[in-house]
């Protein structure tokens, strides 16, 4: 079954058993996702479903063994949450669910002083082999596993406190590096597009670590 079904049957479930519940809450939330909110309703004793969306778009600058990067980080996640609460007299709750992942970075590479890039241990001049860009991007089904406290759709009515602590597992990443412009000869062309595709294996392994994302979340609730 496709994410988008999942996501979508989550959110049918829970705007359902809104519509059929006094119980309902609603969190604004901020933390490594970006900003989101989350409606929240019962379906049993103890259990809860969450459904959400969050989003931020940030930049940054890093760098692999051989070239300098700029980043731009676009997160932007639909997530569908089962929320088990062990001790009924407790916030405490345990969490799984499944994540729509449109996390996507988007990179430039920059050239040093003198307008060289440097890749696979050879230096070009980058008014003559033009640009490198390329996009880092993830699977798009992302499960999720983890705990946290509040309960935005708990007995006690109006404002509230939630916090998640989780994993994200997104997968290792997908690199796209690509140039655009060269105006060297056909030879040195084709040897720069070679140590370009080494470079794209660098930039994979550099960003290996986002596969797991940890997801830590604060956020104020109300419940109706």
């Amino acid at each position: 079954m496709k994410i988008q079904t999942l996501i979508i049957a989550g959110l049918f479930t829970t705007l359902n058993a809104a519509a059929q519940s006094a119980d309902v809450g609603v969190a604004a939330e901020v933390g490594t996702l970006g900003a989101g909110v989350h409606l929240t309703v019962p379906v049993a004793d103890s259990i809860g479903v969450r459904v959400g969306l969050s989003g931020y778009n940030y930049n940054t600058t890093g760098s692999t063994s051989d070239a300098t990067y700029d980043f731009k980080l676009k997160l932007q996640t639909i997530d569908a949450l089962l929320d088990w609460y062990p001790m009924s007299s407790n916030s405490f709750r345990l969490t799984g669910g499944i994540i729509h992942n449109g996390n996507k970075i988007t990179s430039v590479a920059r050239p040093n002083v003198n307008g060289n890039y440097t890749l696979n241990g050879n230096t070009y001049n980058s008014s003559e082999v033009g640009t490198v860009d390329g996009d880092i991007s993830f699977r798009s089904a992302a499960p999720y596993l983890g705990l946290g406290w509040g309960n935005a759709a708990g007995k006690s009515k109006g404002w509230g406190f939630t916090s998640d602590f989780g994993v994200m597992f997104q997968g290792a990443p997908s690199a796209n590096l690509t140039s655009s412009g060269c105006q060297a000869s056909v030879s040195l062309c084709t040897q720069f597009a070679n140590d370009l595709a080494v470079e794209n294996i660098n930039l994979e392994s550099k960003t290996n670590n986002f596969r797991y994302y940890p997801v830590v979340r604060f956020g104020v609730s109300y419940s109706f």
